[in-house]
């Protein structure tokens, strides 16, 4: 197949189908540090950069495969939750007038977080639903949870296909399984965000919160993540970045050619921009094999006031899909076994003192022994 790519990033729904020998016809990301490392991965692949500027004779004569995991900055809630005609958002305005240019692209694939679903009761969902079915198009969609393809990181993200031509129920329906509980996860690690705390807490056992490139107090930071069973002053622990694109399904050291040298520079934010590269995997392996759904998509209700987890539907109508948000359940890495501590630096006073201030300011419960521990990492940072 041939792929285009808008909005890349760092290619985390384009590497897959690179890998699996499919060519890779074009790539379009607007911000400098993504074409660098885009360049440097995917060698003789056009780049371009303003999405805005992709004319029709820009795209190659053949297109199977249309991705676009277009900005979240105005739909997240870590965002400025503009809604879909945001500034940023809006831009997937550009995806349709490429089609409209290429009625002969098989597939469209879509990525976006969950709160598409529900910013501005739904508008965001209704606007693709609305331009899809205006165009003819056959469209599925289904929120899934990164975990499913065995990395530590519990991410939710919005994954639609569609297509003139095929049926996009055999590609996202064509796999459903039952999610890890309790039992299957360890208990010796726990992420969390240490920006958050009185109002919201992101929080996963045996895993770390969804990377992100921005946070609730304006900066863009990694995880943290708590060890119980850890020495003294190395319970609460930072996550390299290398470890945070394992945690993405990257190869560690992928986005090393956009490193600037500084503290604060672009590699953390292009990280958490990022697609899981197993959900892109699976992705690329059911469009090159697609198979009837085993899940019902016949018999089932209508979409109601508000958007499921997972739907289809064309011009006709619309239909709720009962698929988990587990696809597979693919061989699981523990976090410790992804992170070694001992690679990792210890959370600094000052940000272990912003947190817990903000946790004991709140009204949010936490795990019996954590801020504990919270509080002693401060003390022992005192007298380091």
């Amino acid at each position: 197949m041939r792929v285009v790519g808008l909005f890349s990033g760092i290619g985390g729904l384009e590497l897959p189908f690179h890998e699996a020998g499919h060519e890779t016809a074009l790539l379009c990301d607007i911000w400098d540090a993504s074409q660098t490392v885009l360049r440097h991965r995917f060698p003789g692949v056009p780049v371009v950069g303003d999405v805005r500027d992709v004319a029709g004779s820009q795209m190659p004569s053949r297109v199977d495969v249309l991705t676009a995991g277009f900005p979240c900055t105005d739909l997240s809630q870590a965002g400025r939750t503009a809604g879909i005609g945001g500034e940023q958002s809006g831009l997937v305005s550009h995806v349709f007038r490429l089609l409209d240019e290429h009625e002969d692209i098989q597939w469209l694939v879509l990525e976006n977080v969950r709160n598409m679903l529900v910013l501005d009761q739904g508008g965001a969902m209704r606007y693709l639903v609305d331009e899809l079915n205006s165009r003819g198009f056959r469209w599925a969609y289904r929120l899934v949870d990164s975990r499913f393809t065995g990395v530590p990181q519990r991410r939710h993200r919005v994954i639609l296909v569609a297509s003139r031509h095929h049926d996009p129920r055999r590609v996202l329906f064509a796999d459903n399984a039952d999610p890890r509980g309790p039992s299957d996860l360890a208990d010796d690690a726990f992420g969390f965000y240490w920006t958050e705390g009185e109002r919201g807490l992101g929080w996963a056992r045996d895993a770390v919160p969804p990377l992100k490139g921005g946070s609730t107090i304006g900066i863009p930071s990694q995880p943290a993540i708590w060890i119980p069973e850890a020495e003294d002053g190395r319970r609460l622990l930072y996550p390299t970045i290398e470890q945070a694109e394992a945690m993405q399904g990257f190869p560690r050291g992928w986005t090393e050619p956009a490193a600037t040298g500084r503290k604060n520079g672009p590699r953390w934010k292009l990280v958490g921009n990022a697609v899981t590269v197993g959900v892109g995997r699976w992705i690329a392996g059911r469009l090159t094999t697609p198979e009837d759904p085993i899940i019902e998509t016949d018999d089932v209700p209508p979409v109601g006031k508000r958007w499921p987890d997972a739907a289809w539907g064309d011009h006709s109508g619309s239909w709720v899909v009962d698929a988990s948000q587990w696809p597979r359940c693919e061989p699981y890495t523990s976090l410790l076994d992804l992170v070694d501590p001992d690679e990792c630096e210890a959370m600094t006073q000052r940000a272990a003192t912003g947190f817990l201030t903000r946790a004991e300011r709140g009204s949010l419960n936490f795990v019996g022994g954590f801020l504990d521990d919270v509080r002693a990492h401060t003390m022992q940072l005192e007298l380091v």
